[in-house]
This record gives structure tokens, C-alpha cells and sequence, in this order.
């Protein structure tokens, strides 16, 4: 692990347009190797499309993932200006006049989340600051450098997943904006299935719970990579109106339609590598052998 750490702080040296196209040769060769859950979730949401056809876009999403993952050593390891640098904001209008509310930021899973976030982070610090949930991860070497990294850029208040939702509520309460990162499978109680590409999704309800519960606004959010010359462009939408609605389940729905339509703008920046619908209504068999 000290080794790998070591190489991956080297490579953070490099100029960063040379940091990027080392990151999709590195992605091209890892496909090969690593392509098994990303092929399946690309058969399962584009069927429409040819084998070669998915698996040009699964190509492609291992070198857009393989990119991210080494620049994050920026995030670790450089001066803020270098990431600050890459990434570029608009939409800003659509967040600002609800800053000092409640406010929720939907920031689902693509490929540029990081720096797109550590942008968004930065501006935030100016006016109210944010907080966010993070995952705890099992090796406390790992966990303390992300942890790190992920208060270096706007210092937003951290919360673990493990520890419940108490201390976000109240902070959104105090209208601290809440990045939350809804589109991932825990096999949670809190989740309901309705679909995703027209498969049934395990998708959490607690975006609709929180909205209800603290009066928020839900702002959705969206990271581009780009080219590796122009480096990012972080994308704010205008708050979703009438939502929550009645039904925590619809609400659901309409997260899971407004996703697919990002994805659909950019199929190979998605989160393919994560088993999205591991978890099953009961009875249903595994998708995923």
C-alpha cells in the first residue's frame, strides 16, 4: 500500500494535461482487466445497443475514471490552484438566492464529482459553507488522506454515513447546503425500487424525507470532464419545484428520470463500475451472475 501511495503522489507531479492521457492509456489497459460489472450494467441499461457499441462506451469510462482517480492525487498532494484551475462553473444563479435556507445538492456519480465539488466547496466557503456525508473507509491510512483531501477545499463539515442523519439535519436547518450523493446501491431500509434505465433500482428516499423534514430546496448538480486541456466544467440546475411531493416513492421516480437524462448527455462519465442494481426486490435473481 506505502509503495502504491508513493507512485501515485510521484505521478501528481506531472503537468497535468500529461497526468490526464496517462490516466486513459492506464484506463484503456485496465478495462481489459476490470470491464465485467461495467459491461453488465451498460447490457442491462442500453440494450438497444450493440455489444461493440457498449463496449466503446465502457472503454471510454475506464479512461475518463482512470483520469479522475490519478488527478485526485492533486486534490491530496498539490496546491489547491491546480484542481481550482481545471474546473470552470455556471448555473451559479440557480443556487445563490437560496443560500442562507435550506438546500440540498443532488451531486449524482459521474466521473468528475471530485473536482467539481472541490470548485463548489470553495465558492461555498465565502457565504455559508457546506457539509456532506462521507463513508468511512476500512484502512485508517486511506480513510485519514481522503478525509484530508476532502477538508481541504471549502472545509465542509463531515459527517460519516455510519453515524446517522442528526447532525445534517440540523445543520441544514441552520441553512448549510448539504451535497448528498443519491444514486448508489446500500441495499438501505430507506430505499424503495423503481427504475433506472427501465430496471428496478434500489433508490434511497432520503433526498424526498430530508426535503420534507427541513423545508430544503433540492438544487441538482452535475461535473463534466472534459478534454484533458480544458479540464472540468461544474453544472448548477434550478431547483426542482414541488418536490418533495406527496408520495416519497415518486419523488424517487423523478430523481431516477432527471438522472437518466444526464447520463443519456454523457454515458461513458457514469458510475458503471458500482453493482447499481445489486440489491433485488425479493424473489428476483441476482443480476450481476
Amino acid at each position: 500500500m506505502r509503495f502504491a501511495l508513493f507512485v501515485w503522489r510521484l505521478l501528481s507531479y506531472l503537468p497535468t494535461p500529461l497526468l490526464g492521457l496517462f490516466g486513459y492509456a492506464l484506463g484503456w489497459c485496465l478495462f481489459w482487466v476490470g470491464r465485467r460489472t461495467t459491461m453488465r450494467n451498460l447490457e442491462l441499461c442500453f440494450p438497444q445497443l450493440s455489444r461493440a457499441e457498449r463496449a466503446r462506451i465502457g472503454r471510454r469510462h475506464f479512461m475518463r475514471l482512470t483520469r479522475a482517480l490519478l488527478e485526485l492525487g492533486l486534490h491530496i498532494w498539490q496546491p489547491k490552484e491546480r484542481t481550482l484551475k481545471m474546473v470552470r462553473m455556471k448555473g451559479w444563479e440557480h443556487l445563490a438566492p437560496h443560500l442562507g435556507q435550506p438546500v440540498i445538492m443532488l451531486n449524482p456519480h459521474f466521473v468528475g464529482l471530485n473536482n467539481g465539488s472541490a470548485m463548489l466547496g470553495e465558492r461555498l466557503a465565502e457565504y455559508t459553507g457546506s457539509v456532506t456525508l462521507y463513508s468511512r473507509h476500512k484502512d485508517p491510512q486511506i480513510d485519514a488522506l481522503f478525509y484530508d483531501a476532502r477538508q481541504r477545499f471549502g472545509s465542509p463539515q463531515l459527517f460519516a454515513r455510519q453515524d446517522g442523519l442528526r447532525g445534517i439535519v440540523k445543520q441544514l436547518k441552520h441553512g448549510v447546503p448539504f451535497f448528498y450523493l443519491p444514486d448508489m446501491d446500500f441495499n438501505s431500509k430507506d430505499a424503495v425500487f423503481v427504475p433506472f434505465f427501465g430496471v428496478l433500482a434500489s433508490t434511497l428516499t432520503m433526498p424526498s424525507r430530508l426535503a420534507a423534514m427541513t423545508g430544503a430546496r433540492v438544487v441538482p448538480v452535475v461535473t463534466r470532464q472534459l478534454s484533458v486541456w480544458r479540464g472540468y466544467e461544474i453544472e448548477l440546475f434550478p431547483a426542482w419545484d414541488d418536490f418533495p411531493g406527496a408520495d416519497p416513492t415518486e419523488d424517487a421516480r423523478r430523481m431516477n428520470a432527471w438522472l437518466e437524462d444526464r447520463v443519456r448527455e454523457m454515458p461513458d462519465q457514469y458510475y458503471w463500475v458500482h453493482k447499481r442494481f445489486g440489491t433485488r426486490p425479493s424473489g428476483e435473481k441476482n443480476l450481476y451472475k
